[in-house]
């Protein structure tokens, strides 16, 4: 079970079968499994019958248990139709797949919609992903039934260290954490530096707000993980290998945790792996959850045990990282890729996607949006497939208004660009960027200026404090973008806000620092009649910023219901029955419960 479906009470659901299943002495194999992305749907269960596709319910609860059981058991799908149907299962490392069952589909399973029927599923291709949900991550066995380590053991018998990087340089895989730096490229400067000793480290330290990508990847699939990092080990040359993972994901390091323990038992760690001689271990170093963690020299601080402060990169890490070692830093996703491109060949994987990003992303899509949940898509696909299709359209059926990639240092890209490819390239010359993989969608309900002060506020708290640029200059940001939302703006912010942007992007220590204006930069590239607004006539014109709106009562809709004086907290809207009522401007707080309990319309927003 992934975080997301504890989090919708999967918990209660597992134990109340384990219980069903003792209590009724049946043959069943009950196992855990991560998250298969559609988050909106948890929790899951799965059911694999002899002679039956896999058959997934949604939406469980431990109240609906002991029907599920009686339906499974009985053959009876009446009362508890389940969300999708899976005939056959991808086996992606041996390119073919495998048929749950003989013959046709069961009469009682035709009218089941496939997986890949789903428009959340239609579009997606799972390489980082293709485990997730599939797998018990508890359960090496499950794992090498997928063809798990035949990469590591082609890659140890068959391959020399030059080979598997040229296999990646052919890969065309870009690392998949922000930056976007071939992969290849990267762990080639890192074989080529001086060194006896070099080391290999997983960036699991994922601080985007919204992201959880990684988290899920190590949940629900870490042997993909650690079998990438041992054969990233074998192309460089290290023998040591840290996963740097915050503390607040706690099921991912004991997942990880788990999965060494089990792959050092299988001989898969330690000395002598696979009988090749190549030795190689990883060690977990927990973070405390700063922000400014996951940039590479900030993060090797931090394993060293000094605070996690960047530094300038003169040097490179892959020449002097870690201890003034060579050392090669990917993150959880770009670790698990390796794996399926040393099985099925660079030009395969070079052959998803599009020039000069090939493969597939994972977004974690959130904000407002029907269906929420990971989605891992092939690069070059338009962001109107991922907010539309993939993701169901907006709720309520609002107006899309803009997406932010790239996590509190990405960019809002407006409806305008719908058709936008989702690649490294285009998002950057859209005035944002790929970032981890967070993308957080927003209606025609969301400020952008206060979008941007959000991004600003929480870029302020987790700065360092190293560098003036990003320490003064976003802190600065902040205060003239307050004023905006408070009303207080003034003819000039703009230019001044465009002038601190630059000289923070070009004088500031790491590239969180440089890349922290790019939510205001790109709010006022294509957002700025709303700055106007805000500015010039004091108005917001999405009704969120409360300085600058008023709720009133239209005495003409108000029946006098008095469900909007009930539901007030501060008691500012008086009136009585059946008569038109009214607000107290002075004690509203602009918290809008009133409108959003109002049935006849009559509250407005000016």
């Amino acid at each position: 079970m992934a975080t997301s479906g504890i989090a919708s009470g999967a918990q209660a659901v597992y134990d109340a079968l384990a219980k069903e299943i003792a209590n009724r002495g049946l043959d069943i194999v009950l196992s855990k499994a991560g998250s298969m992305g559609m988050d909106c749907i948890e929790p899951i269960v799965d059911v694999i019958a002899p002679g039956k596709p896999r058959l997934s319910f949604s939406k469980m609860t431990a109240k609906m248990v002991p029907i599920l059981i009686d339906r499974v058991v009985n053959g009876d799908l009446n009362g508890i139709q389940p969300a999708y149907r899976m005939d056959e299962m991808e086996l992606l490392l041996q390119g073919e797949k495998k048929a749950y069952f003989s013959g046709s589909v069961p009469v009682d399973c035709s009218g089941i919609p496939q997986i890949n029927e789903l428009p959340f599923y239609r579009k997606q291709v799972k390489i980082a992903l293709r485990n997730c949900g599939m797998i018990d991550p508890e359960n090496m066995d499950e794992y090498i039934a997928r063809g798990g380590y035949t990469a590591l053991h082609k890659a140890l018998t068959t391959m020399s260290p030059e080979d598997v990087i040229l296999e990646v340089k052919t890969s065309g895989l870009r690392g998949r954490g922000g930056g976007g730096f071939p992969t290849g490229t990267k762990w080639e400067s890192c074989r080529r530096a001086e060194g006896e000793i070099k080391y290999v480290i997983c960036n699991g330290d994922e601080g985007d707000p919204g992201a959880y990508m990684d988290r899920s990847l190590m949940e629900g699939d870490p042997h993909s993980v650690l079998e990438g990092m041992i054969i990233g080990a074998y192309a460089i040359g290290a023998h040591e290998g840290y996963i740097y993972v915050r503390n607040e994901y706690p099921l991912a390091v004991a997942n990880l945790q788990h999965a060494i323990g089990q792959a050092r038992e299988a001989g898969l760690l330690g000395k002598n792996i696979l009988g090749t001689g190549f030795e190689f271990d990883i060690k977990i170093a927990k973070g405390a959850g700063a922000f400014v963690c996951g940039e590479s020299t900030a993060l090797m601080a931090s394993l060293e045990g000094k605070a996690g402060e960047p530094r300038a990169k003169y040097i490179h890490t892959v020449e002097q990282g870690l201890w003034n070692r060579p050392s090669n830093l990917n993150n959880v996703e770009t670790w698990a890729n390796v794996p399926v491109i040393i099985a099925r060949g660079g030009q395969w994987f070079s052959g998803i996607g599009v020039k000069h990003s090939t493969g597939t992303k994972v977004f974690s899509l959130v904000g407002k949006i029907n269906n929420i949940g990971l989605v891992e898509v092939p690069m070059g696909i338009p962001l109107k497939d991922i907010i539309y299709e993939i993701g169901g359209g907006i709720p309520g059926g609002r107006k899309f208004k803009a997406v932010q990639t790239g996590g509190p240092s990405g960019g809002c890209i407006p409806d305008t660009m719908i058709d936008l490819p989702v690649d490294f390239d285009s998002l950057w010359e859209a005035g944002s960027m790929m970032g981890s993989g967070g993308m957080i969608v927003m209606d025609d309900k969301t400020c952008m200026v206060d979008i941007a002060r959000y991004f600003i506020e929480f870029l302020v708290s987790e700065s360092c404090g190293k560098c003036v640029p990003c320490r003064e200059g976003i802190y600065r940001m902040n205060e003239i973008l307050q004023d905006i939302c408070a009303g207080k703006g003034r003819r000039g912010d703009l230019e001044l806000l465009g002038r601190m942007a630059e000289a923070i992007k070009d004088g500031s220590l790491c590239a969180l620092g440089g890349s922290a204006p790019n939510p205001v930069l790109s709010t006022i590239r294509y957002f700025r009649s709303e700055y106007d607004a805000h500015i010039r006539s004091k108005k917001c014109p999405a009704g969120v910023c409360k300085a600058l709106i008023q709720y009133n009562i239209d005495k003409e809709k108000c029946t006098g219901c008095m469900a909007c004086a009930k539901k007030c907290p501060v008691e500012a809207i008086s009136g009585e029955r059946k008569k038109a009522h009214e607000i107290d401007q002075a004690k509203c707080i602009k918290c809008g419960v009133c409108m959003e309990t109002c049935k006849f319309d009559a509250i407005t927003l000016s």
